[in-house]
């Protein structure tokens, strides 16, 4: 059992040799496109139920 365990946590640092950080640029990139994204998803979503909330008042309401 002991041995499985540090076969697997062998496994484990041989894996994070090979990964691929990013630099602190690429990051805040990135960072600044999912919050971007994220803005314009709610946005987007905010617009959508405003529209069908008139939409459904209307049709309840017999306007």
């Amino acid at each position: 059992m002991i041995n499985k365990f540090k076969t697997f946590l062998d496994g484990v640092q041989a894996e994070f040799k090979k990964i691929s950080w990013p630099t602190y640029e690429e990051l805040k990139s990135s960072t600044w496109v999912v919050l971007g994204m994220s803005a314009f998803i709610a946005i987007v979503l905010f617009v959508l139920d405003k529209v069908m909330s008139i939409l459904v008042l209307n049709v309840i309401m017999g306007r």
